[in-house]
């Protein structure tokens, strides 16, 4: 396997905002006197189109609406002051590197809206550099696990599927690169990582990017 691209998914994978993203709404739910249900959570991880609607869901448990705006501009609050917090997850920044050196083309491949990924990106100076970003843009058409973002990064970067690498940490996200024909290394963050990421078809799975160095993985793909 000739490897002339990587592919990056970015909340959860980049950067961990996953954590951050379920205690804000951790925070609004025991400040109404309930829990978060992990299982219905695990389904809106990685897509912007999952049947769960938090917000709906705690209104039916409370048993009348909510002002809404008002929390949600709490939970955002406190979700952005826990990924301020949060750097590059590690081994990142090896296979940004690595990329450089090999001449390799990079994309970030993201279920969220590109104001988003470009607000952290600019916060870790990491903004300089990706060939394409592809994002959903809030379109449930091309969230994950749609394998349509993925095709049009492989499109943008002028490469083939059986060149790329794929970087993810969701079902969904591996699901999609998978069902473009990419090559899947999930590296699973505290909120992904018992929700069946082999089960969902990845190629390998790593408790963190940093225990694969990039010329490692290079090796082994050569004798693919």
């Amino acid at each position: 396997m000739r490897v002339r691209a990587f592919l990056f998914d970015f909340d959860g994978l980049l950067l961990d905002t996953e954590l951050a993203s379920r205690a804000g709404w951790e925070l609004l739910y025991r400040e109404h006197g309930h829990e978060l249900p992990a299982d219905l959570w695990a389904t809106v991880v990685g897509t912007t189109h999952a049947p769960f609607d938090p917000m709906a869901h705690l209104e039916q448990l409370v048993g009348g609406a909510l002002e809404r705006e008002a929390l949600n501009e709490r939970r955002y609050a406190h979700e952005i002051a826990l990924i301020e917090a949060e750097e590059l997850r590690p081994g990142i920044a090896d296979y940004l590197a690595a990329a450089g050196r090999h001449g390799l083309k990079r994309a970030i491949v993201s279920s969220s809206p590109r104001e988003w990924v470009d607000m952290h990106l600019e916060r870790l100076e990491e903004a300089v550099g990706w060939d394409a970003i592809c994002t959903a843009d809030r379109d449930p058409a091309r969230a994950k696990p749609s394998p349509r973002l993925y095709l049009e990064a492989l499109e943008a970067l002028e490469v083939a599927a059986d060149e790329a690498v794929a970087f993810e940490d969701s079902p969904n996200g591996v699901r999609a690169a998978k069902a473009a024909g990419v090559f899947c290394i999930a590296v699973p963050n505290e909120v992904t990582r018992d929700l069946g990421l082999e089960e969902a078809g990845a190629d390998l799975v790593l408790d963190s990017l940093a225990e694969l160095p990039p010329e490692t993985l290079f090796s082994q793909l050569s004798q693919e």
